[in-house]
């Protein structure tokens, strides 16, 4: 019964998360066997992302900062950013700004949970651990998915070629440096470490609302729903 309680408390921040960002979709909602496919898609690159990070672990050896930054925060980032870019970004769905968002944020909930569920396992963890790590790494998976989300939603919607390419690249290189300093202060700093995380959290989330809004803002839809309205 515990592990059951478990279990359903590494799942449910992943699910609950999701949920709100799909509900922020002001304008037009994404079809939901969409969202679940994309989901699908973040539980599927645990394994070659595990795979990857073990080989760079036995290659690079055991530097903290080198895991953080390098085996972490690098290769999580750029699997994702491989998935959305190259499944995502030139699919019909993906029609307005928010669908960046959504969509970098569905893959990575998908990853998050996985790796929640796999540390509930492996380390016997107490439903207040998984509080901890809802409030912590699965909300940090997401956070450094708007970021990303962001600028693709930018990139795709915008004409110019070299602001395209200069968005695209803050799409991977910006949640890679948060990502990075998230793993950074909870892989070293052992003492103190609440100190920094708790202000790094509540300012991604700070930005993460402002993003949401922005990218809503310039939704093609937000014209013609309020044209409806009006007819109404």
């Amino acid at each position: 019964m515990l592990l059951f309680s478990v279990l359903v408390a590494a799942v449910a921040p992943g699910l609950a998360l999701l949920t709100y960002f799909y509900l922020k979709d002001r304008y037009d909602y994404e079809p939901l066997h969409m969202i679940l496919r994309v989901f699908l898609m973040g539980i599927l690159i645990v394994l070659p992302v595990m795979i990857i990070q073990r080989g760079m672990m036995l290659w690079l050896g055991d530097n903290p900062y080198l895991e953080s930054i390098l085996i972490s925060g690098g290769v999580e980032e750029f699997v994702k950013w491989f998935v959305i870019y190259h499944i995502i970004y030139n699919h019909t769905e993906f029609d307005e700004p928010y669908d960046g968002i959504l969509y970098s944020v569905a893959v990575s909930l998908g990853f998050a949970t996985v790796e929640n569920v796999l540390y509930a396992i492996a380390g016997n963890a107490s439903v207040s651990a998984m509080f901890l790590r809802a409030l912590l790494p699965v909300s940090g998976h997401a956070m450094f998915a708007v970021i990303m989300g962001y600028y693709m939603g930018k990139a795709k919607f915008i004409d110019d070629e070299k602001k395209k390419r200069w968005y695209l690249t803050l799409s991977l290189v910006l949640p890679f440096f948060w990502h990075a300093l998230y793993d950074v202060i909870m892989n070293t700093m052992v003492n103190h470490w609440l100190w920094f995380i708790a202000p790094l959290m509540a300012g991604l989330w700070y930005g993460a609302v402002g993003k949401i809004t922005r990218a809503n803002n310039r939704s093609p839809f937000r014209f013609v729903k309020r044209e409806e309205e009006v007819k109404l």
